[in-house]
């Protein structure tokens, strides 16, 4: 049966879907950094960590955004196969909803309409929205505002078959290493392995909206979601880039199907804040 939904349903929460992920950390990125100042090791780290949380509880007390960079609106829209939507287009709904967002929420405007002329839109419009057409008659929406200080140390690797897992795991520790203090760590790091080029990284990014306490639920990739992250956290990079045993929260590794000449890996690494919200309507 099919079930409509009105786009002004969108609009209102995209909107306090903005302010919400600028303001305050998701449950599962407040206990991660919560249990990181618990676990690490190095007494510097310890007081950046700290700093952290007096960040985090300021931003909470004031309602002012938990980082001055609030970010690309990157949306994942999961819409049910027996939705109709009723009202404007949806990716003009989207946009609309961040527009309000950004401006009602008073959030900083990051985006320039032309990447060349890089004039600003000034209401951070638009968004990038990426569409999965699912069963059922819900809309799932998952908002993540994506700065670019970490954002800009993302990598894609298109490996050789035959440089097989060790060579995946090389790569995803390469962008990890080269991205050092610049990615504001602790970070969370999104891997995809699988693919196309355009595929791989839109696993990656995807990857950094699960919760930092799931693991994947393929055995071997949890394996290797374990290793990777004490082998990040062994890279002495620490809280800050100021040195210490928590470089990272997480690794979070989606993957897929890929034709038998590549393995395509992309690493998209997030700051400590780490921002996703989901609503399902």
């Amino acid at each position: 049966m099919i079930r409509t939904v009105n786009t002004d349903e969108i609009i209102e929460n995209v909107k306090e879907m903005c302010i919400e992920a600028n303001h305050y950390l998701s449950p599962d990125m407040d206990e991660a950094m919560k249990k990181a100042v618990t676990t690490e090791k190095s007494e510097l780290g310890r007081k950046i960590l700290n700093q952290l949380q007096d960040n985090l509880r300021i931003a909470d007390e004031e309602t002012i955004p938990i980082c001055q960079d609030t970010g690309m609106a990157v949306i994942f829209l999961e819409v049910g196969q027996d939705v109709h939507f009723e009202g404007m287009a949806i990716e003009d709904a989207v946009n609309e909803g961040v527009r309000r967002g950004y401006t009602e929420g008073f959030l900083r405007k990051s985006v320039v309409g032309d990447p060349l002329i890089r004039e600003n839109t000034r209401d951070n419009t638009p968004a990038v929205v990426h569409y999965s057409i699912v069963p059922g008659d819900k809309v799932k929406i998952t908002m993540a505002p994506k700065g670019f200080g970490s954002e800009n140390m993302s990598r894609v690797f298109m490996l050789k078959p035959a440089d097989g897992v060790d060579g995946v795991k090389n790569a995803i520790l390469t962008a990890v290493k080269d991205a050092g203090p610049n990615a504001c760590p602790p970070m969370v790091v999104g891997v995809g392995i699988g693919g196309t080029f355009e595929k791989c990284a839109l696993l990656a990014k995807k990857a950094l909206t699960r919760p930092v306490n799931e693991h994947s639920d393929i055995p071997y990739i949890k394996e290797m979601e374990e290793e990777l992250l004490d082998k990040i956290n062994r890279l002495g990079i620490g809280p800050g880039g100021l040195g210490g045993t928590t470089t990272a929260l997480a690794v979070n590794i989606n993957t897929y199907a890929t034709h038998i000449a590549g393995l395509p890996v992309a690493v998209n690494i997030c700051c400590h804040v780490n921002r996703h919200v989901v609503r399902e309507l």
